[in-house]
């Protein structure tokens, strides 16, 4: 059966598959070759809208707001599909394929209590200076760890404290990209000292494609108590500080095991080089097959 022959429906499944296992910083790439595939302009971007919006909220893709920057998450998607930015207090409306904002508006009174931070009541005054408190310790956090690549927001949805990472390298010229994500549900601030729990899920994605094709897909999930205090700001800083030694421990394994695995593991996956003891230059690779066919036989 040819490509032709399959139905819309298998089409938009087996294009949206390889539309969510993109590599970081190669979405256009994919989406691209995918679009030759399917050779049907209207059912890839209808039919697999669904999974493009799905890959940008799993990849807590960055969006700048009014000379800040927050995520796109499932943490701050509205009902109706638009985003709220906690920093800003604005909703927005966000193109999914292009990856770009517009429609930037107060968020007022029209995010309702089950949704996120509403306009008024006592979720909002309970939620929002605890909230605040830890935005600008997880700022600090990002711009001593992070050298300007990371960026992290803190939602508050239905009573819930989460705080999103995300940073990223692309360098396409040296033929590798990546993505770190973190993703951390704290505790409640009551305003009053006790022993919390606080867990995360750390989230490490590296592509490199010169002259093969590895990918490095890491995940680690991180469970630790946190003893809060009754003043706000102490409590936000003892919790980044947490954050802080089990990511930086988490990093720091990972490149251990990297250098061992390139001392051992790699190496036994295939040969350094061929028994020709010389690289084989894959561009020439028909030029070869062409050039024994012609010889005489």
């Amino acid at each position: 059966m040819t490509s032709d022959e399959l139905p819309a429906t298998e089409k938009v499944r087996i294009a949206s598959d390889f539309l969510l296992q993109s590599p970081p910083g190669e979405f256009n790439e994919v989406f691209n070759d995918v679009r030759m595939l399917v050779n049907n302009d209207a059912i890839l971007e209808q039919g697999c809208a669904p999974a493009v919006a799905q890959y940008n909220k799993e990849q807590y893709i960055p969006v700048k707001i009014d000379g800040t920057e927050t995520l796109i998450t499932q943490y701050n998607e509205l009902p109706d599909g638009r985003f709220f930015d906690p920093k800003t207090k604005k909703v927005f409306r966000y193109d999914h394929l292009r990856k770009e904002a517009s429609d930037f508006q107060p968020a007022h009174g029209e995010i309702e209590e089950n949704d996120f931070q509403p306009a008024h009541g006592e979720i909002e005054e309970k939620l929002e200076p605890w909230r605040k408190a830890l935005q600008a310790e997880a700022d600090h956090y990002i711009d001593e760890h992070f050298h300007n690549t990371g960026v992290a927001t803190v939602f508050a949805q239905k009573g819930s404290i989460i705080l999103c990472v995300e940073s990223h390298q692309f360098q396409p010229k040296n033929y590798w990209n990546g993505r770190w994500r973190s993703t951390w549900k704290l505790p409640n601030h009551e305003g009053k000292s006790s022993s919390q729990e606080i867990n995360g899920v750390v989230r490490l994605q590296v592509h490199y494609y010169e002259d093969g094709n590895v990918q490095l897909i890491s995940n680690k999930e991180f469970s630790a108590k946190v003893q809060l205090h009754a003043d706000r700001e102490k409590s936000a800083k003892e919790i980044l500080r947490i954050i802080s030694e089990a990511e930086s421990a988490y990093q720091n394994a990972v490149q251990e095991n990297y250098i061992a695995m390139s001392d051992t593991t790699f190496k036994a996956l295939r040969r350094q080089l061929p028994i020709t003891r010389s690289k084989l230059d894959w561009l020439k690779l028909q030029t070869y097959r062409i050039a024994q066919d012609m010889k005489p036989q």
